[in-house]
């Protein structure tokens, strides 16, 4: 294990230098907080949150989990975080005592919160936690969408951190869990300050992939809200993993389209929006008024080309609205275009394609349809 990196100043959306896993407790600075006395709760266990979690019990930290599911809890009990796919984080086992239902005993006990729960349980779960925050702790949000925003009254909004997630996961089964896409994370405050709380919690995240502070955390996070309203609802209808669903030309039609509204009231509000991971410029992927009108175009085989590198890239990924759906939850749909279509309706900006998928959502977790390439197909057609 190389010898640690110190911990400097970060300029605006500079990287931290990379870390080798573990290597960063041994910095003065960064073992005081994330050494032995530095308490990190994370609240949901599912794809995201097992990752996190497993990889920061990985490096040895003070690692404890929040689960309301009996069945996740008691796998993590009897077996610790196990890991499927490439590269998966060494030894992470946690204690049994670690693995909390309830906070209950707990008051004050934790310096940074990790809140890893899907979209529609996130403000019940900040509730929950907010009688039991020290002051100082931190309340990081992992959802999609413009979540900070929602639980900053809860908890305060000095507290809340973003964290803007680059890469995918799925839970197998309970407590057994596949990285789908490498990628690390985007953390920013909603007040835009870089400072070295942030610094040292973008220290710890480095075990799971490369981490990015940015002061403008809403033009990260609706750059984000675009791609997840288009990839992650599509491929909710469509039933099936990226890769697969962007090879077909009329999935990549209704992903610009999807994206182009998102970007229209982005536009409205003001927000300066960032390059997805450095690359993928939201401005420039929307459609023109020209492009919209015709099914081809020199610049359309750009942004379709683009879309089929990013399908080939996130091959694997498939949409954990999906499976929230299969394992009988809500779908985060009005958190994603749900929040498009709401936004707009008060600017008179039109957002139907956004609209039409979110009722379509709806639908598939009625159990009114099914969740198909040909019910995806049905879509584009429909919104002709």
């Amino acid at each position: 294990m190389g010898s640690a990196v110190p911990l400097g100043r970060l300029t605006s959306g500079e990287r931290l230098p990379k870390l080798e896993m573990g290597c960063f407790g041994r910095s003065e600075s960064a073992a005081v907080r994330y050494g032995p006395g530095m308490r990190t709760l994370v609240v949901g266990c599912g794809a995201i949150g097992g990752v996190v979690a497993g990889s920061l019990a990985g490096l040895g930290l003070d690692v404890s989990v929040l689960t309301t599911n009996p069945e996740i809890a008691g796998a993590l009990r009897e077996h610790g975080f196990r890991f499927c796919g490439e590269n998966p984080p060494a030894n992470a086992a946690i204690a049994k005592e670690r693995v909390l239902e309830s906070l209950e005993g707990h008051a004050g006990e934790f310096d940074v919160v990790l809140l890893a729960t899907q979209p529609p349980q996130l403000e019940d779960a900040a509730r929950s936690v907010a009688p039991f925050l020290k002051p100082g702790t931190q309340v990081v949000c992992f959802q999609n969408g413009l979540c900070e925003e929602r639980i900053a009254p809860i908890v305060g909004a000095e507290r809340v951190v973003g964290a803007v997630v680059a890469w995918g996961a799925s839970m197998v089964e309970p407590g057994l869990y596949d990285r789908t896409s490498a990628g690390g994370f985007t953390l920013g405050r909603l007040d835009g300050q870089i400072d070295t709380q942030l610094e040292e919690l973008a220290r710890a995240l480095e075990s799971v992939g490369p981490v990015v502070l940015t002061p403008n955390l809403a033009g990260v996070r609706w750059s984000k809200l675009a791609i997840n309203c288009a990839i992650s609802t599509l491929g909710t209808i469509g039933g099936d993993r990226l890769g697969i669903l962007m090879r077909k030309r009329h999935v990549r039609r209704l992903a610009l389209e999807v994206m182009t509204e998102v970007v229209r009231v982005a536009q409205h509000e003001r927000v300066i929006l960032e390059k997805v991971s450095g690359t993928i410029d939201l401005e420039w992927i929307a459609l023109t008024p020209s492009e919209s009108a015709v099914s081809g175009s020199p610049s359309l085989v750009a942004k379709h080309g683009l879309l089929l590198a990013v399908g080939t890239r996130y091959r694997r990924l498939r949409s954990s609205m999906l499976a929230a759906i299969e394992r009988g939850r809500p779908p985060a749909v009005d958190f994603l275009n749900g929040e498009i279509v709401r936004r707009g309706a008060a600017a008179s900006i039109p957002t139907p394609i956004n609209a039409a998928a979110r009722d379509l959502v709806w639908r598939i977790a009625r159990g009114e349809s099914s969740a198909t390439h040909a019910t995806l197909r049905a879509l584009y057609d429909e919104t002709r």
